[in-house]
């Protein structure tokens, strides 16, 4: 990493790819996702190494339910295993994990081990790593807005208390906008993620599948980032 370059406080990353990663050289879609969360692993250290702040690692939409059984099984015992069995490398990141999405319907056995792993992460000290599964930018605001609602109804907030930033606290983890999203693969879509935080976030999409976005793609991410003159709907200077 150059000196002198600015680091997003928060980087989402939409990690696509690992299926068509794995076709193109001959294995199955699953081998593909085996292959993404080990990428993951080694950039979440080192993105903890520059100085990231916050991670929003998209994993898993509300929508990849409608994928073939086959792949989604094995993508929830890849999470387990993530989660439980393979969660030192997150530990030596110094990363608290969080969870956003809808619980319902991941298996008890996926959940209990996003419990856990908050649990073991919560007292860590470095970068935010907020894990999007089962999640979707429009659920995310229906459910805020039903929490929104319920809290006016028992007369425990005002209109007046609904602001911009009062969302922003309601919703399923109350993190900084993001400044920054990476999706890999090339496909040049937001894919309903993080709809609300992402108002003025610069966004990046490499050709590279995500089980090759190495610490130096990151490197070629941020150097991109600073390129970028982010006006928040001001005068360009």
């Amino acid at each position: 990493m150059k000196e002198n370059l600015i680091i997003p406080n928060h980087i989402g990353i939409i990690m696509d790819g690992n299926g068509r990663w794995a076709q193109e050289r001959g294995k199955i879609r699953s081998a593909g996702h085996r292959a993404g969360v080990d990428t993951f692993k080694r950039l979440m250290k080192y993105m903890s190494k520059v100085g990231v702040k916050y991670v929003s690692l998209f994993v898993f939409s509300t929508e990849n339910f409608k994928r073939e059984k086959q792949e989604v099984d094995f993508l929830m015992d890849l999470f387990v295993k993530m989660f439980k069995d393979e969660f030192n490398e997150i530990m030596e990141a110094n990363a608290r994990v969080v969870f956003s999405g809808r619980g319902e319907p991941l298996p008890k056995k996926v959940l209990e081990a996003m419990r856990d792993a908050e649990e073991k992460s919560k007292s860590n000290t470095g970068p935010v790593l907020n894990i999007c599964i089962n999640y979707g930018g429009q659920y995310e605001i229906v459910d805020t807005m039903k929490k929104v609602c319920e809290l006016y109804k028992d007369n425990k907030i005002s209109l007046d208390d609904i602001t911009r930033e009062f969302i922003q606290e309601s919703l399923y983890q109350n993190l900084p906008p993001l400044d920054f999203v990476i999706r890999t693969s090339g496909e040049q879509r937001i894919s309903n993620f993080m709809l609300y935080q992402s108002s003025y976030a610069e966004y990046y999409f490499p050709q590279t599948y995500f089980p090759d976005f190495t610490e130096d793609e990151f490197d070629k991410a941020i150097i991109e980032f600073n390129k970028r003159n982010r006006r928040f709907g001001g005068i360009k200077k």
